[in-house]
């Protein structure tokens, strides 16, 4: 999804500019997987790993808590693909990880606007549904009747 002004696409799909929402689109998912390795699924707990994937976590969070000050969406007031790849793995913080207390994540109040109001669109809930999360999650989807 691209926004429709061309100085905005500029800003969601250029990956060479150093913006805050650049920034958090190439480092969710390896915060996402490093810190949910550690916290959640690696074998033996390694406070170090844990520490430090959770510092940089939580800088991450700050930044895009500021990002987001004033905005709807990472980008702007449009909804645009950096939501889309930013979403799911600020949402695994507290749904997967269950690491709402431990990263202090109701501190990010921008952030926490924004996980509600992406979370409330029909295709992302419907995303949610189809990869098999949430309550009414869809088990076996093989045709459109197994939405209903």
């Amino acid at each position: 999804m691209h926004p429709r002004s061309p100085t905005r696409g500029v800003a969601a799909m250029h990956p060479m500019r150093l913006s805050p929402a650049r920034v958090q689109v190439g480092s969710a998912p390896y915060l996402g997987g490093g810190f949910g390795h550690f916290y959640v699924y690696a074998p033996m707990k390694i406070e170090y790993a844990i520490d430090r994937f959770a510092m940089e976590t939580k800088r991450q969070l700050d930044l895009l808590d500021k990002q987001l000050d004033g905005k709807s969406y990472l980008c702007g007031d449009e909804y645009t693909i950096a939501d889309m790849a930013v979403w799911p793995w600020i949402k695994a913080l507290s749904d997967g990880y269950k690491a709402d207390e431990f990263l202090s994540l109701r501190e990010y109040v921008q952030l926490n606007a924004w996980v509600e109001r992406v979370g409330k669109r029909p295709a992302v809930q419907r995303g949610v549904r189809v990869n098999g999360f949430g309550r009414d999650a869809i088990e076996e989807r093989h045709s459109r009747a197994d939405f209903d």
